[in-house]
């Protein structure tokens, strides 16, 4: 059964890799935010549209490995409708399961990534999407890396 659920995963994260959702530039985004992985070369630019406390719409554009892809794919597709205040909480759960594999409640689909712990340099590509949507969101001006200096205080690696 491990097996099957592993392969499951596997599956999950080459489809949003090789098709990955909500890859484009929302014209007219009010909250836009720039993520880099100098180790890796991951970039990516979230895009979204917040009306209220309401994430409208949310996309990316970048260029990088699958993981970061897959994992900036899933973000989207995952807080599009969703309260502001429901990123904060998915990046808490997200983070600690891509660094101790734990999953802590229902994450849907971003389950899985609980095997990058295995990979500690995969980490911070899975990451980085999500530090530069939690950017976006907090309005932060200043691109975000995966190097803890850079990251400014809110989050860690």
């Amino acid at each position: 059964m491990f097996d099957d659920l592993t392969e499951l995963y596997q599956q999950v994260i080459l489809d949003h890799s090789k098709r990955p959702r909500n890859y484009r530039k929302i014209e007219g985004a009010n909250r836009t935010a720039e993520g880099n992985n100098p180790l890796c070369g991951d970039h990516v630019t979230i895009f979204m549209s917040v009306k209220g406390d309401t994430i409208q719409d949310i996309s990316f554009l970048g260029d990088g490995c699958a993981i970061y892809k897959s994992s900036a794919s899933l973000l989207t597709e995952t807080l599009k409708g969703k309260p502001a205040g429901e990123l904060k909480k998915l990046f808490e759960k997200v983070h600690e399961m891509v660094t101790t594999g734990q999953v802590n409640g229902d994450v849907g689909k971003l389950a899985a990534f609980a095997g990058v712990h295995k990979f500690p340099a995969r980490v911070k590509c899975a990451i980085l999407p999500w530090h530069a949507a939690m950017a976006a969101v907090e309005g932060r001006t200043t691109p975000v890396t995966t190097e803890k200096e850079d990251l400014s205080g809110s989050h860690d690696q």
